[in-house]
């Protein structure tokens, strides 16, 4: 591979259907579903020792933006960028960006797209596949990896094999993208061999890529142009205009490009792939007890079978039940058969419709500086746990509608009142008027823990105003 791989990871999905763990706040790629790594982490650690390869480029949501770059600097990987969207515009706008933004820095490169949620056993395998669609790609054609289906499934979509490319043994011409198909449709799909899922990855030439969009959708490369011409640097971020952004039309880069363009060619991966997109992907995946049960956390099954048992915060027990998915958290608990996983997304659909919360966040909120946790709540008062990072500090801000009590748990806390600075240690603790400029910081080497017990009319998290913030936030 003479061309330098640019590996972009798409990091915009929400998985609504492996609610309650994954939510809006804090997404399944941003989970450790399978291992102690999480799924995006899973996703940059498998293209490390690809050859010739460039740093990521990430498209990801701007509100998970301090959580990305934190699983990165775990990894000790420093991106080539972190380009925040605004809202989600589908793939083909997020390609677009990332295709513009490398063609800036090397037009002649390789782009290969990853989501950042996808399971991949054979990392082998993955990679062998990679450096034959780079060979493809070279040649001006836009590579689509297909995974050599073992079993019909009805939850992807289907791409048909056409004939083999001139001095290829490894890709194919497509002669068709096919939507995702009843199971009879599915059966004979796979029983032909013609055919493989579709998924979602992809390896061509930036310049190709760009090109093909004029061609046929000039409106997303315009309006995506405009975004990254406007785009403004924040902290190690970059950030998209959102008025160009948000006025790009919505849509996968399959309907924009691949479905249309007569350079699609598909190489077939054998890579123990699984798109990881509802709860039955994690069942089939994982190891199993010799009653085929996968149980995380602290779980006791007595006389179960064919369960996906996942306890996050306490103790769960199944007696006498098969072919049930339990997923405890602090603050929900689903129940449901297994052949039910794809219909989860209609309960987080209830939720919004009933303008709950728990479709967005976990009891434990992730922020840059830390996290907090609801302990209770009730008329006119609220109790939460706090950690702040070593050297992580909260911005300096106010409240209109409500006070604050601390009381340190364990570590150091510098705290503003106004215009004192107080220190506090393990079991001291301060009160914060309503109406005070007030700021919370770490200085110590160690997490800082506390209990803040809020009272007041309104307790909400809008009821904030920010003077000063390391990490630039508004709101």
């Amino acid at each position: 591979m003479h061309q330098k791989l640019y590996p972009v990871i798409l990091s915009g999905g929400s998985g609504t259907r492996l609610w309650p763990l994954s939510r809006a706040a804090l997404p399944k790629q941003l989970l450790p579903l399978l291992t102690e790594q999480t799924l995006f982490q899973e996703t940059v650690k498998r293209i490390v020792d690809l050859p010739n390869t460039a740093a990521p480029l990430i498209i990801c949501n701007q509100e998970h933006r301090f959580m990305i770059a934190e699983q990165l600097r775990a990894m000790d990987v420093r991106p080539n960028a972190i380009v925040l969207e605004p809202t989600g515009r589908n793939t083909a706008p997020a390609i677009a960006i990332a295709a513009l933004s490398i063609q800036q820095q090397d037009p002649d490169a390789l782009m290969l797209v990853l989501p950042a949620d996808h399971l991949i056993g054979d990392v082998a395998a993955f990679h062998l596949a990679v450096a034959h669609a780079a060979q493809i790609a070279a040649l001006g054609y836009l590579a689509t990896f297909g995974i050599v289906a073992k079993t019909p499934d009805t939850g992807f979509g289907y791409i048909r094999q056409g004939d083999a490319l001139p001095g290829h043994t490894h890709g194919y011409q497509v002669r068709e993208f096919v939507e995702k198909p009843d199971l009879a449709t599915a059966g004979q799909y796979v029983a032909s061999g013609e055919y493989y899922w579709n998924s979602g990855m992809f390896l061509f030439k930036v310049n190709d890529i760009i090109e093909e969009l004029r061609r046929l959708r000039p409106d997303i490369l315009d309006a995506c142009s405009t975004a990254l011409d406007q785009a403004k640097n924040d902290l190690d971020f970059i950030r998209l205009d959102p008025t160009a952004f948000t006025a790009c039309p919505s849509e996968s880069i399959d309907y924009a490009v691949m479905e249309r363009t007569d350079k699609a060619a598909v190489v077939p991966a054998d890579i123990q792939w699984n798109d990881i997109g509802a709860w039955n992907s994690i069942w089939e995946v994982s190891e199993k007890d010799a009653a085929n049960n996968v149980i995380r956390g602290d779980v006791i099954i007595e006389d179960a079978n064919h369960n996906l048992i996942r306890a996050e915060s306490r103790l769960v027990v199944a007696l006498g039940v098969e072919n049930l998915m339990i997923i405890e958290t602090a603050d929900a608990i689903l129940i449901a058969p297994r052949d039910r996983a794809q219909d989860v997304k209609l309960i987080v659909d209830k939720l919004k419709e009933q303008s709950r919360s728990e479709h967005l966040y976990h009891e434990r909120v992730y922020r840059p500086w830390g996290w907090y946790e609801g302990i209770d709540a009730g008329s006119r008062f609220q109790v939460k746990r706090i950690m702040v990072k070593p050297g992580a500090k909260l911005s300096l801000q106010m409240h209109h509608h409500r006070a604050e009590h601390w009381v340190v748990v364990s570590g150091t806390a510098m705290v503003v009142r106004g215009e004192e600075e107080i220190m506090l240690c393990e079991n001291q603790s301060t009160y914060i008027p309503l109406g005070s400029k007030h700021r919370l910081e770490n200085p110590g080497k160690v997490p800082l823990h506390l209990i803040e017990v809020q009272s007041g009319t309104y307790l909400g998290e809008d009821d904030i105003v920010r003077y000063e913030d390391i990490y630039q936030r508004n709101a």
